[in-house]
């Protein structure tokens, strides 16, 4: 694989990453006001958008690499009417756009609730228009192995698993923070942490079973296809890549379901905030290297339909 492949291995991991995070933020400070108000609230999630930004414009800055010529990037956005690519780029844009405004107007404190968190879903609208976008660039004819319902379904899970495991780091972070600097809050705060946890361990592994699901379907159907295209993207991912292919699996395993189990069981209870902070961070130390994994096999595994 060359430098542009793994810019774009970059690109969409962290790109994807990011609009998953923004997305399970917004549905966990909008539950978790409900439950505790508003301010408690804040205090649990206003700093989780400090990570959120920096890995979108680092996934964006790798995305440069993978030009011909990075100063004439801006032409990519002006074939919106036909180009999966151009609105790839747009809806990239508007998302890094928009939740940078809602994430000033939130730090600030600026407008109401109701607003900052209208805009806040725009922002998420326009995340989930990017990771649409960037799987169907990916839905060629000539690219059996990329041409099937894997795709979308595969980005889509990649977005919330990522983001969801990125962001229970993110929270234990900020857990350990507050304990520190005001220990009067910790109480309510350490709630909020035990019941999102909870949440997050149920969804990674709502969603490892449909990876599960997923990856022995699409090989089946690539199998089956009859295209000796698509047969010999087979025989690469189960032959020369078998070994890497076997470790994603083992690693996401590991860090949604097994990790995920004992982050649900662990978070039943106060007291345990040390072990959920560890495996809050293991789960998604594992589950990013098996998704920077499989996003290698992506783009190592697929072979050209050539026109004779």
């Amino acid at each position: 694989m060359n430098t542009r492949d793994w810019a774009l291995i970059l690109f969409t991991i962290l790109a994807q990453m990011s609009v998953g995070s923004f997305i399970v933020l917004g549905a966990v400070h909008f539950f978790a006001a409900r439950k505790a108000g508003e301010e408690e609230a804040d205090r649990f999630s206003d700093r989780a958008l400090l990570a959120i930004f920096p890995v979108m414009a680092l996934g964006l800055l790798a995305s440069l690499f993978h030009l011909g010529n990075p100063i004439n990037s801006y032409r990519a956005v002006t074939n919106l009417g036909s180009s999966w690519l151009s609105r790839e780029v747009f809806f990239g844009l508007l998302f890094a756009l928009v939740g940078f405004t809602f994430a000033i107007l939130q730090w600030r404190k600026i407008g109401s609730f109701k607003v900052r968190n209208i805009i806040a879903w725009i922002a998420a609208l326009f995340g989930i228009a990017l990771v649409f976008s960037m799987s169907n660039i990916y839905m060629l004819p000539t690219q059996p192995a990329w041409d099937t319902l894997a795709t979308p379904i595969s980005f889509f899970t990649t977005t919330l698993l990522l983001g969801s495991l990125a962001l229970g780091t993110a929270f234990v972070i900020n857990y350990a923070y507050i304990q520190r600097k005001d220990p009067d809050c910790a109480e309510a705060q350490c709630e909020l942490l035990r019941g999102v946890l909870r949440w997050i361990a149920l969804g990674t592994i709502l969603l490892l079973g449909v990876e599960l699901v997923t990856v022995p379907l699409y090989v089946a159907t690539l199998s089956a296809s009859g295209s000796s295209v698509a047969i010999a993207s087979t025989k690469l991912l189960m032959g020369d890549y078998g070994f890497i292919f076997a470790l994603r699996i083992v690693l996401v395993f590991i860090g949604a379901g097994v990790f995920g189990a004992f982050l649900y069981q662990n978070a039943l209870s106060p007291g345990k905030e040390k072990v959920l902070a560890n495996y809050a961070y293991g789960a998604f130390v594992l589950v990013f290297a098996a998704e920077i994994i499989g996003r290698f096999l992506f783009y190592a595994t697929q072979v050209q339909i050539t026109l004779g």
